[in-house]
């Protein structure tokens, strides 16, 4: 399939393969560029897993791979992993860039950057696709003019502003969503900006688990109300999976196959950083003072300026108080499940649990260890050895 889309385009690339761990220092060695994108326990068994096991405590999810109990399993499993790429690179490739698209982003990415010498930077398509998805709600039109400034966390990241020729375009957008009577696929987000004020980057369907207060064993009809997918992620998997199988013979036998350029950064991020023409992201990095009312050792998710020198995060100051106060519950969860990775405890898994908002509407204290112990269990030779 690579080698139909170089044909296509000029034969200017060279497509190599390498396939094991064996062979990995071979495929990295000299990179200038290192593009992540792994599922570490596949769709099965781990996914499964991370789905199947809650179930059996009655807590429900929908993606499950961001926080939540996926989501720190999710990490706990590929965080050691990713400490071996740093370790390979750090040997054959050390001036590299590593340019994270796995989740859960802020978790593996700020493992990388605390616990390596890795340049490392988290990429996300939520971001770019944000103002645009609140302005089609509110039927109003988007281009080149629209100016929005985001910044938080991954998935939790807020459009703090969002204008044109200089006019604040807030007011009239929430005017016209609370005219929305209709059902639809993004109610938790409207909702919560009708409640905390601005906008968030990532899908209802994700942030509905990273919080308290949609998911609720208590309350079954808000699953209705607000048109939750639960158990999304595994139906996707599913569907991608058979649409691949389906698709897979006419791909890669296609001598006409070529391929358009997308939103995503990695190409952008390589182009900017060849040619020095600056290009600007919204890139995951560590946060060291630049969302000044955030944990320092956090990863945030924050524009960045790319160019020859690299990737140069902007300063933001304070979040609005409410928005901050969210995104610490989730960054509570964050900083202890890599504290869990990277020292192989236990307690720091149970710990991470217990912080987690969803984890904390619907569980007692005994049942979310319980759950962790058997989501341990389940995982035996995914997992390293916790103590």
């Amino acid at each position: 399939m690579l080698t139909a889309i170089s044909n296509n385009l000029g034969n200017k690339a060279r497509i190599e393969k390498y396939c094991g761990v064996e062979n990995r220092k071979d495929a990295l060695r000299g990179a200038n560029y290192v593009v992540n994108a792994i599922q570490v326990g596949l769709y099965e068994p781990c996914t499964v897993i991370d789905f199947e096991v809650p179930k059996k405590y009655g807590l429900r999810q929908t993606i499950a791979d961001t926080l939540g109990i996926g989501g720190i399993f999710r990490a706990l499993r590929t965080i050691p992993v990713m400490m071996d790429f740093a370790r390979d690179m750090e040997e054959v490739c050390p001036d590299a860039w590593f340019l994270n698209y796995t989740n859960p982003m802020a978790m593996l990415t700020g493992a990388m950057l605390r616990y390596t010498g890795v340049k490392t930077v988290g990429l996300c398509h939520s971001v770019q696709v944000c103002a645009p998805t609140l302005l089609g709600h509110a039927q109003m039109a988007y281009d080149d003019s629209i100016q929005w400034k985001i910044a938080g966390i991954n998935h939790m990241a807020w459009l703090l502003e969002i204008s044109k020729d200089g006019k604040d375009l807030y007011p009239e957008i929430k005017r016209r969503v609370a005219q929305i009577t209709e059902k639809h696929g993004d109610m938790v987000r409207l909702e919560m900006m009708k409640r905390f004020g601005y906008y968030v980057t990532e899908s209802s369907e994700h942030n509905a688990e990273y919080l308290p207060f949609f998911i609720k064993d208590k309350y079954p009809e808000l699953i209705d109300r607000f048109n939750i997918p639960l158990d999304e992620y595994p139906r996707r998997c599913v569907n991608q999976i058979a649409d691949w199988e389906k698709r897979r013979d006419e791909l890669t036998k296609d001598p006409h196959l070529t391929h358009t350029r997308t939103q995503e950064y990695a190409s952008y991020i390589m182009e900017a950083m060849e040619t020095n023409r600056p290009y600007k992201i919204g890139g995951n990095v560590l946060n060291n003072g630049l969302i000044t009312n955030l944990p320092r050792n956090a990863c945030v998710e924050v524009p960045c300026l790319v160019d020859k020198s690299g990737v140069t995060p902007c300063y933001i100051g304070d979040l609005p108080e409410q928005c901050a106060a969210l995104n610490r519950s989730n960054i509570n969860v964050q900083l202890l499940t890599i504290e869990a990775a990277m020292t192989l405890s236990r307690d720091k898994i149970y710990q991470a649990a217990m912080m987690d908002p969803h984890l904390q509407s619907e569980l007692s204290i005994d049942d979310i260890v319980s759950l962790c112990d058997d989501l341990i269990v389940a995982h035996e030779g995914w997992l390293p050895q916790y103590h």
